[in-house]
């Protein structure tokens, strides 16, 4: 039910209330105040929502020039360098050779060995 319809059916009431026993005050300011608890709830709930993908994009991205490892439909783990990312979909997939990975299937991520500075 979102803010429309609750004001609808408030209106409602109040013209079809009956005037020798008009609403109760106390349960007007209620059922306001559920709407504004909800509709914050809800805008809230979005900006989670944003957060969430924006998080999501952000670990995709860093793993381009990672190792990536995943299972493949056998079952059988492989491994490869993440060469690029589609933020195309809901869940952001990651390149890696011929093979999309959706970001929920990665199981790892390493530095290649070529990448990893060599202490002196």
């Amino acid at each position: 039910m979102d803010s429309e319809v609750f004001m609808n059916l408030l209106v409602a009431q109040l013209r079809n209330q009956d005037p020798s026993s008009p609403m109760d005050t106390n349960q007007m300011i209620s059922q306001t105040t559920q709407l504004a608890t909800m509709e914050k709830l809800t805008s809230m709930d979005k900006v989670a929502l944003e957060n969430f993908s924006l998080q999501m994009r952000t670990a995709a991205a860093a793993m381009i020039g990672q190792t990536v490892s995943w299972l493949d439909k056998d079952g059988t783990t492989k491994s490869g360098i993440a060469e690029s990312v589609s933020f195309a979909s809901g869940v952001p997939v990651v390149k890696v050779g011929e093979v999309n990975i959706p970001l929920d299937q990665i199981s790892g991520v390493n530095t290649p060995a070529d990448n990893i500075p060599k202490q002196a």
